[in-house]
């Protein structure tokens, strides 16, 4: 396999629905090899949910491929759901579903969004972390919401201005606020087009050079729905957890090996945040991809992603 290539397509030997409470049920599936390293998959977003190219990112005959939607994602239903949605819940949600596969350790992986909870989750749980490959960083503080919401129009002002104009002239000084109201809006007539102008938007983002599949797939109704509603929701409560809280406490996850792929010119998730990180984590294997942008998919990305899962192998 040339290491710039995904592995190839893979369907899952497992698939199950894991009850999380009185609201909220679990997707997940199992790919690759039973008996394998075991390996979890965090999706982005909040809410853009997780689809079958993700297991392409692992050597099935190495790895034991963990994949789920969090709650209100994807095939995690309720979808978009916010109620018992926040971040603490989510990382008890990975903690029951290692316990459920009766895992001890795995490898986490994840991008964007789920680069920051993948960072909560071993800042939480360090002791369960083998590794971590993490893109794309995200670390959820008020100055990079700030920037989804009105920095990217320093780069993308055709983007910005479709999104932004979505609302009434009176109403984009407070982008989020007034997104919120219309997105938990119960009538689908009211949050389904704020939902596709918010996920067109960044999926409008999320790749250094066009690309027309990466937008639609972003108009779809389950991923704009999920992704749009949950981030707004996270947003608007700071990811429920202290301002910087996952810089402060990198000294929890400072023994664990770990891989940060960032494409320099990632508008979504801007490489300052990336920088930050290294610069309190040096111990951490740092790869800036020079011509990518946000998407895990770009060449570049994806190439160090696999890259990093193959050294990680000799870890196992």
């Amino acid at each position: 396999m040339a290491a710039k290539d995904l592995f190839p397509e893979i369907e899952p030997f497992r698939v199950g629905e894991l009850p999380l409470d009185d609201i909220h049920t679990m997707y997940f599936e199992e790919s690759g090899n039973p008996v394998g390293v075991p390996v979890v998959f965090l999706h982005g977003g909040p809410g853009a949910g997780a689809n079958a190219s993700h297991r392409r990112f692992f050597d099935p005959r190495h790895y034991r491929i963990v994949i789920f939607d969090q709650r209100g994602s994807g095939r995690s239903t309720p979808l978009g759901e916010i109620r018992s949605n926040t971040t603490p819940l989510l990382i008890e949600d990975i903690e029951r579903l290692r316990r459920h596969l009766g895992i001890e350790k795995w490898f986490v992986f994840g991008g964007s969004w789920g680069s920051t909870l993948a960072l909560a989750y071993a800042e939480f749980h360090p002791e369960r972390v083998r590794g971590l490959a993490l893109r794309g960083i995200f670390l959820c503080r008020q100055s990079e919401i700030q920037w989804f919401l009105y920095g990217m129009q320093e780069l993308a002002p055709e983007a910005w201005r479709a999104f932004a104009g979505f609302l009434p002239e009176n109403e984009r000084h407070d982008l989020l606020g007034n997104y919120h109201k219309r997105l938990m809006n119960p009538d689908p007539a009211i949050h389904m087009p704020a939902a596709r102008a918010w996920s067109v938007y960044e999926g409008s983002c999320s790749t250094l050079l066009p690309s027309p599949e990466t937008v639609a797939a972003f108009s779809g109704d389950t991923l704009a729905l999920g992704l749009a509603r949950m981030e707004a929701h996270y947003f608007q409560n700071g990811i429920f957890l202290p301002e910087n809280f996952l810089l402060d406490h990198v000294d929890r996850i400072r023994h664990i090996p770990a891989v940060i792929v960032q494409g320099r010119y990632d508008l979504v998730c801007p490489i300052r945040s990336a920088d930050d990180l290294t610069q309190a984590w040096p111990e951490a294997h740092y790869q800036v991809i020079p011509n990518a942008g946000h998407s895990a998919m770009e060449p570049g990305t994806r190439a160090a992603l696999i890259q990093a899962m193959e050294r990680f192998k000799q870890l196992s």
